[in-house]
């Protein structure tokens, strides 16, 4: 490689100049490359504390009382709009619904989905948060 490269350099001490240039570059290179990886700024393994994926007891607590505030609204809704809810649960479309429960048009199923929802805010003290 050096025969290849550097043919215009004659005599030994010449070489010397041109090696500390390439380390150069390549000490420059490695850092680059470290920092772009993020090697000086990372935290040690030991040190860095995973969260854990399971919730938290309040979280838990949190979310079975919102559940169970709104398995409460539920029960209180019509049977028209526990109907809609369970078919949209199931994943039909606004258009199977129509023909299950057959409604006129399919706005008529959106009318539906709209004042359900609105009474269900309503009895769930209008707010969807906590649930």
């Amino acid at each position: 490689m050096l025969h290849q490269k550097y043919s215009h350099l004659e005599r030994v001490e010449d070489l010397m100049p041109v090696s500390f240039q390439i380390l150069r570059f390549k000490l420059v290179s490695h850092r680059r490359r470290a920092a772009r990886r993020g090697e000086y700024t990372q935290a040690p393994v030991e040190e860095v504390a995973l969260k854990d994926g399971r919730p938290t007891p309040e979280e838990e607590a949190a979310r079975r009382e919102g559940v169970e505030r709104l398995a409460r609204a539920l029960e209180q809704l019509g049977e028209r709009c526990r109907k809609l809810f369970r078919m949209k649960l199931e994943g039909r479309t606004f258009a199977e619904i129509q023909g299950l429960m057959e409604a006129g048009s399919i706005n008529t199923v959106y009318t539906w989905d709209f004042r359900c929802r609105q009474q269900l805010l309503e009895l769930l003290g209008g707010s969807w948060e906590g649930i």
